[in-house]
C-alpha cells in the first residue's frame, strides 16, 4: 500500500457544488470525451452519490454513482493524472461500494472502455466480473465507436 494513502491529508467526503471547479478541470484532463459541467450538475440536483477525493484540501479525483432499489451503478470514477496508480481509484471506489450498502444496494454496476486496461485490472482485483458488452458504446476518435465491458460485483 501506498504511503500516500495513511497520509492523514488525505480525505474522502460528498462533492459538493463548489467542487466542480475542480471536478471538471481533472475530467477534462483524462477523459477524450468529458462529462460537462451540466451533467455533474445534474447529477447532484437529483441526488446522486457524488465523492471527492482530497489531497490538502485539494479535489484529486472523484466518482458518480447512483442508487435505484438494490442496484447501484458508478457512473464516472476519476483520478487526476498526476495522482494516478497509487492506490486513490481502490479507495474511492470503496469508499462508493460502502455508501451503496448503506443505501441497500445488493449489486454494483459499471462500465469500461474496453481499451481501458488499468481499469479493468482495477476492478477486477476489486472482485468484479465481466457479464456483457455494449457495443459502440463510447464516442472515440474520428467520429468512431468504443465498445464497454460492463461488470458487476456482488455486495
Amino acid at each position: 500500500m501506498s504511503a500516500l494513502l495513511r497520509d492523514p491529508l488525505l480525505s474522502l467526503r460528498p462533492m459538493q457544488q463548489e467542487d466542480l471547479a475542480q471536478v471538471i478541470p481533472i475530467e477534462e484532463a483524462v477523459y477524450p470525451f468529458p462529462w460537462t459541467l451540466g451533467i455533474f450538475q445534474d447529477c447532484l440536483r437529483v441526488g446522486y452519490c457524488c465523492w471527492v477525493i482530497l489531497l490538502d484540501d485539494v479535489v484529486i479525483g472523484y466518482g458518480v454513482m447512483s442508487v435505484v432499489i438494490d442496484e447501484s451503478h458508478i457512473l464516472n470514477l476519476c483520478i487526476h493524472p498526476k495522482w494516478q496508480r497509487k492506490g486513490l481509484g481502490n479507495k474511492l471506489i470503496q469508499r462508493l461500494l460502502k455508501v451503496a450498502r448503506q443505501h441497500g444496494a445488493e449489486t454494483a454496476y459499471l462500465e469500461v472502455r474496453s481499451s481501458n486496461l488499468a481499469a479493468l485490472k482495477l476492478y477486477e482485483d476489486l472482485g468484479f466480473v465481466e457479464i456483457g458488452q455494449r457495443k459502440s458504446y463510447y464516442p472515440a476518435a474520428d467520429r468512431a465507436r468504443e465498445d464497454a465491458v460492463v461488470m458487476s460485483l456482488e455486495l
